[in-house]
């Protein structure tokens, strides 16, 4: 029986939130597990790791991405967003959605929400001015224990509203 030593392990550049960054992964490390415990970038969390909770939702060159279902190593080269790279034009202040989830209690423990935030942005940027239905059928792939949901619904849909004014706005 042949016994190896050490696993292989590969280095993996990638840009995450704007940063290039580089670390080490063995070829069966998830993407979320690299982020936390390579790169030191906590916010996303460890949920089911099925891909069911969406607790470890990040931005993947731009698409929500269950990085409980990707490969480290699948990620090499690829943009990686996460939720502390969320307002990263303006450290240490709240993005527009981040500020409405505040504003509309839309968060308790908060396991969930950074997952929860990632794939509001990506949604966001598809879908610019949403119906209620639609915000309930993109939140149905998170699971939250805390909330209800409510409010997370009437923090995305005040976030639209805003957004579609100051475009209106700022093309008048």
């Amino acid at each position: 029986m042949k016994r190896y030593d050490k696993a292989v392990k590969h280095v993996i550049t990638l840009t995450l939130n704007g940063m290039t960054r580089t670390g080490h992964a063995e070829s069966r490390m998830l993407l979320v597990d690299f982020l936390r415990h390579e790169l030191g970038v906590t916010g996303t969390h460890v949920g089911c790791e099925h891909g069911v909770c969406g607790a470890c939702t990040v931005l993947v060159n731009g698409v929500a991405t269950r990085s409980c279902l990707q490969l480290a190593v699948q990620s090499d080269g690829m943009h990686i967003e996460t939720v502390e790279g969320l307002n990263r034009d303006c450290p240490g202040e709240l993005g527009d959605l981040q500020q409405a989830f505040k504003s509309h209690h839309a968060l308790q423990c908060g396991f969930c929400t950074a997952g929860i935030l990632m794939s509001c942005t990506d949604f966001l940027k598809r879908v610019s001015m949403p119906t209620r239905q639609q915000v309930t059928e993109m939140l149905s792939g998170h699971l939250c224990r805390c909330t209800g949901y409510t409010n997370i619904v009437d923090a995305v849909m005040d976030v639209a509203t805003q957004r579609m004014e100051k475009k209106r706005v700022e093309h008048a």
